[in-house]
């Protein structure tokens, strides 16, 4: 065995000193054992999401264009999603939404009321009169004027179906010339609600009812034209009433100054009134002066005829000059009315 001696030349010379080999592939630095594979890249950022509205947020949008556009809509919505009035106080919007939905058309109020409205006849020892009332209970009390039945123990009712019933006076207010007739053994009625006629204003729409002329069932439309005119008629305790005493039937009143259909005579009464331009007619006082929402407001209680004062074999007709006593005002004497206090 030879030994190793540097000075020999290579038995073995490099690949380099043979032309044509491949050299073998340079050595690499030891790897890491966690550099094996590169890191993975970075995710590119996701395009920005919109962000889903919330129920209430979109109830709440969907309110305020329906508030725009008219109300019904709103109140659909609002029932959609549950939601509703307690009875509490709620915003302005919510308040105008409900009251445009419930509003309806001259006709739907007429349809809506007419079944509560009622003509009434008194015959008392001065003669006969004919006029209006409105049922406010199942139980068939109807209000209607004091001078339609003053001196009157029993009227005659007649419903809108034709049915003829006889009536109590329960009690009466000359002061606010108001009266409460009472009907017994009738079912079925339908009582008309009373509205807030504070709430009433100047402009807006109203539906007067009665029987003028002894026309059953008639329907007038009109404005509110003013408020808290003070009206001044006759203090009727005794029998004239509707139908007696006035110029063509009509009430006699005095208004501003002026005397209209007559004398109201020495003992008189004021009250301030709702002026309406709805045609009113002799007949009508009694009956319910309505506004939109089909509530009673007020009641008919005297009327003004173009024919002139005392103009002597001419036709009066209706000049849109009417008065109705404000609910508001009724209601404070009805607890009175019924318990029979003159």
């Amino acid at each position: 065995m030879n030994a190793y001696d540097p000075h020999r030349p290579d038995p073995h010379p490099s690949d380099a000193q043979h032309p044509g080999a491949v050299p073998p592939p340079p050595e690499q630095p030891p790897v890491p054992p966690h550099a094996a594979w590169p890191p993975p890249a970075a995710p590119a950022p996701a395009p920005p999401r919109h962000r889903a509205r919330r129920p209430g947020a979109l109830l709440a949008a969907v309110a305020v264009v329906a508030a725009l556009v008219g109300g019904g809509t709103g109140a659909l919505v609002e029932g959609a999603y549950g939601g509703g009035s307690d009875g509490g106080g709620g915003s302005s919007a919510a308040s105008v939404t409900q009251t445009s939905a419930r509003n309806g058309s001259v006709g739907e109020v007429a349809e809506s009321v007419s079944p509560s409205v009622v003509e009434i006849n008194a015959t008392s020892a001065e003669g006969e009169s004919t006029g209006s009332g409105v049922v406010i209970t199942k139980d068939g009390e109807i209000l209607t004027n004091n001078h339609v039945v003053a001196g009157s123990d029993k009227v005659q009712v007649t419903f809108e179906n034709g049915k003829k019933v006889t009536g109590d006076v329960v009690g009466t207010d000359p002061d606010l010339d108001m009266a409460l007739v009472k009907v017994d053994g009738v079912s079925g009625l339908k009582p008309a609600p009373l509205g807030d006629s504070d709430r009433i204003g100047v402009g807006d729409e109203v539906v007067a009812f009665g029987s003028p002329e002894g026309l059953t069932g008639t329907v007038t439309s009109g404005i509110i034209s003013a408020k808290d005119r003070e009206v001044k008629v006759q203090k009727e305790s005794g029998g004239s009433g509707q139908g007696g005493g006035g110029q063509d039937g009509r009430w006699p009143f005095e208004f501003g100054g002026g005397r209209y259909n007559g004398d109201v005579g020495t003992e008189t009464t004021t009250y301030k009134a709702l002026q309406t331009d709805a045609s009113l007619n002799p007949g009508n006082s009694g009956g319910p002066l309505v506004n939109m929402a089909g509530q009673v407001v007020g009641i008919n209680s005297a009327m003004y005829g173009d024919g002139g004062d005392g103009a002597s074999g001419s036709q009066a007709s209706s000049a849109g000059l009417g008065f109705a006593i404000p609910v508001n005002a009724v209601k404070q004497v009805l607890g009175e009315l019924r318990a029979g206090n003159d």
